[in-house]
């Protein structure tokens, strides 16, 4: 039995590493590895390599406070493990092709301990390279596949902490979630629900109090003793300049659902004005979380319903754009010019009418088709999984609720970035639900056919 385990692994990894092989020479073909942030991370690491500056602005024009806390220090770090000896690009993205197998693969032994059968590797496999963004964010100068490592590390240890109760998991949860969330900011709010989480633990294994009350506590301090730093640098006490101008940005969406693109750009030129003209960053942050936040209270139930049909948007978004810009089909330039009509606005405007127009300038559309099918596959295998009673209900209300908080606080910027810290877990959870679900099938035909024979 061991030997053919070995065996399946041996393939499994295999397997793995052909599919990013094939991804990273479809990289070196298309070269399309930047993204629209992706030169503030490296600035940050050459800044951070040469002056010691924290700064993911571009080091010739005049320093502001809001390119401090843009970028988190997590990724730039990552980016200098190979800046300190060359800044080259391509190796990082080998790095962060060997680091997607590693998440695979630690998803799958997550599985393993939640009583996956390897014998299903086919559809784990089918199911992760059937979503084509696991191989673009791997080869693209971005932090999400680093963020995904530890998203995964901290559900893999979550699950050893309830299954083993040692308090050392505890300990290695937080060092997980303080670790992703230096890497991007959608985490640290989660550092509240940490705590409630451990402390909940804690309390129903009181032997295991002390540390695990200890361990809660490590992200808060983490994030209060970063925003003390950011206090000292920008004179606001703040983890990321992101945090008050998402409300701005999220609400402009909104409008630009509901009223068209160019209002959209109007109200955004219109408040970015408006804070720009601002002298002291404590000013433009305060304005502009306060005047987000006002905005979105005074359309509550509009905004409401329109953020939470792009929360469940997110759990199957293709990725179509991801896709024409990794190929070079589509560029950022045209993306942020409004140039050319996307598929939600196609249909917003032309309904099916529009659609054999749409889909012959867009050949992607096949792709993306096939993508959305296992999507769809993936969200009916989650429900399934969520509603069977073969994992421990501790763990299945764990991961619902951690998909939940990404899917939530994502909203309207849905996409298969966004998605990617949490897509394997999903991606797990489906492949497990169908082989509980055929597993039952077997035990009923066995059950059938003993009370045959009698």
């Amino acid at each position: 039995m061991q030997a053919k385990n070995l065996n399946r692994d041996l393939v499994f990894i295999a397997a793995l590493v052909l599919a990013h092989t094939i991804g990273f020479l479809l990289a070196c073909r298309f070269t399309r590895i930047y993204m629209g942030d992706s030169f503030e991370y490296v600035y940050e690491a050459l800044n951070i390599k040469q002056h010691f500056f924290f700064y993911s602005g571009a080091p010739a024009m005049p320093i502001t406070e809001e390119y401090m806390t843009q970028r988190q220090p997590g990724y730039p770090f990552f980016l200098l493990l190979v800046y300190y000896f060359s800044v080259n690009n391509w190796i990082v993205l080998v790095l962060q092709n060997v680091l997607s197998i590693f998440n695979i693969y630690l998803t799958r032994k997550l599985l393993l301990r939640l009583g996956y059968d390897r014998k299903y590797d086919w559809l784990l496999l089918l199911f992760v390279l059937t979503y084509p963004a696991q191989i673009i964010y791997a080869n693209t100068i971005a932090p999400d596949i680093l963020l995904q490592t530890f998203t995964l590390l901290y559900v893999y240890y979550f699950a050893r902490l309830v299954k083993e109760t040692r308090g050392k998991y505890a300990v290695y949860m937080s060092v997980a979630l303080v670790a992703g969330l230096f890497v991007k900011p959608v985490l640290y709010p989660f550092a509240v629900l940490h705590l409630v989480i451990l402390l909940g633990f804690g309390f129903s294994r009181k032997n295991l109090l002390k540390q695990v009350v200890i361990a809660a506590l490590m992200p808060l301090c983490a994030v209060w003793l970063y925003n003390a730093w950011n206090y000292e640098r920008t004179g606001k006490f703040h983890f990321s300049s992101n945090q008050a101008f998402n409300a701005i940005f999220y609400y402009a969406s909104f409008v630009g659902d509901k009223y068209g693109t160019d209002s959209s750009s109007r109200f955004l030129h219109a408040e970015r004005a408006k804070i720009a003209a601002m002298p002291l960053y404590k000013d433009r942050y305060d304005y502009a979380n306060a005047r987000g936040m006002a905005l979105l209270k005074a359309n509550f139930v509009p905004y409401t319903k329109y953020h939470l049909k792009h929360s469940l948007r997110y759990l199957i978004e293709p990725g179509k754009g991801e896709i024409d810009l990794f190929t070079g089909k589509l560029t950022y330039g045209s993306l942020y010019s409004g140039k050319g009509e996307g598929f939600y606005n196609t249909w917003k405007k032309k309904g099916i009418a529009g659609m054999p127009t749409y889909f012959k300038d867009n050949p992607s559309m096949l792709v993306v088709c096939v993508v959305l099918l296992f999507n769809l596959l993936r969200l009916a295998g989650l429900v399934f999984f969520m509603l069977s009673k073969r994992v421990a209900a501790n763990i299945r209300l764990f991961l619902l609720l951690l998909i939940c908080y990404f899917a939530i606080t994502t909203g309207p910027i849905a996409n298969t970035r966004y998605f990617l810290p949490i897509s394997l877990l999903v991606a797990g959870c489906a492949v497990m639900s169908w082989q509980f679900r055929v597993e039952k099938r077997l035990e009923t035909e066995a059950t059938n056919g003993v009370n045959k024979k009698i």
